[in-house]
C-alpha cells in the first residue's frame, strides 16, 4: 500500500492550544497552509496505527531537503513538529535555490534550536502543554549523559527560561558549527575531535539529543560536489550570529 498525503488542514493538530497565542508559531502553520505543504501518512496495520518506529526510520533515513515529505503514523501532527516542518519550509523558500549541505543544516539547526526556545517561552510562561512533558526529560537525559549533573541541567534550564532568544542563538549556532565540520570528516578521530573542540559551549550537553547521525548521513549523501561552502547560507549563519536576536532576523525576513 503507498503512503496517502495530506495538506495541514487535512489533519488533526494535537497539542496546539499552548502554541496559539506564540506568533511565531501562527506565522509558521499560516505559511505552511497557504503553501500547501504536503505530508505523508504510513497506511494503517491490522492492530491500528502504523509503527512509530517506521516513520521515524523514514523520515531520518530518507530526509529530503527539497520538498516538505515528513512522514506520520496516522492523520494528524503535533503542534510542535508543525513549527519544526515550518522552520524547514521557510529555509527551503529563503535559501533554495542550490540544495547545498549548508542550506539542508542551517534548516534544521534553525528548526531543531526552536524547540528550546518553546521550551523557555512555555515554562517561563507556566504554561502547560504535552511537548513540555516529553521534551524537557529527553533533554535532561540527553544532558546527564552528555555530562551535566541534574542540577546543571536545572540551571541551563532557567537560562533559557530566562532568555529564550538568546537559547535559541546559541543553540542554534552550535548545531551548524558542528555538523558542518562533521559532514567534513573522514573517521572516529576527527569527528570526536569536532565534538571535543565544542565542549565548552554551555549548550553542548544537549548535542546528542537531536538526530545528529542523521543529518550528517543525509548531508554526505548529497554527494562531495554539495558539500562546498555555500556562500548564501554562510552569509546567513553571519548575519543571525550578528542580529541583537536572531530570531527576530528570522522572523521579518523569512516569514510572511
Amino acid at each position: 500500500m503507498t503512503l496517502s498525503t495530506f495538506a495541514l488542514d487535512g489533519l488533526e493538530i494535537r497539542d496546539e492550544k499552548p502554541f496559539r497565542k506564540n506568533a511565531i508559531y501562527a506565522a509558521l502553520k499560516g505559511m505552511l497552509l497557504r503553501d500547501g505543504a504536503i505530508f505523508r501518512v504510513l497506511p494503517p496495520v491490522q492492530e491500528g496505527p502504523a509503527s512509530w518506529d517506521r516513520a521515524l526510520f523514514l523520515n531520518l533515513t530518507y530526509w529530503n531537503a527539497d520538498e516538505p515529505s515528513d512522514v506520520l503514523v496516522e492523520a494528524a501532527i503535533d503542534a510542535d513538529v508543525v513549527a519544526h516542518v515550518g522552520w524547514h519550509h521557510a529555509a527551503r523558500k529563503a535559501l533554495h535555490p542550490g540544495g547545498s549541505t549548508d542550506a539542508l543544516l542551517l534548516g534544521e539547526a534553525i528548526a531543531s534550536a526552536f524547540d528550546l526556545y518553546l521550551v523557555g517561552i512555555l515554562l517561563a510562561s507556566r504554561i502547560e502543554a504535552e511537548f513540555l512533558e516529553s521534551q524537557v526529560p529527553a533533554m535532561a537525559e540527553a544532558a546527564e549523559v552528555g555530562g551535566l549533573s541534574p542540577e546543571g541541567f536545572e540551571r541551563l534550564l532557567a537560562s533559557v527560561c530566562a532568555d529564550p532568544g538568546l537559547a535559541f542563538e546559541d543553540l542554534r549556532a552550535l548545531l551548524f558549527d558542528v555538523t558542518t565540520a562533521l559532514v567534513d570528516c573522514v573517521d572516529v578521530d576527527g569527528a570526536s575531535a569536532v565534538f571535543e573542540a565544542h565542549e565548552s559551549n554551555r549548550m553542548s550537553p544537549l548535542l546528542h539529543h537531536f538526530a545528529l547521525s542523521a543529518w550528517v548521513v543525509s548531508a554526505q549523501r548529497m554527494g562531495r560536489a554539495a558539500a562546498a561552502h555555500d556562500p548564501k547560507v554562510r552569509g546567513a549563519d553571519r548575519e543571525l550570529r550578528s542580529a541583537f536576536r536572531s530570531i527576530d532576523w528570522l522572523v521579518e525576513r523569512w516569514l510572511p
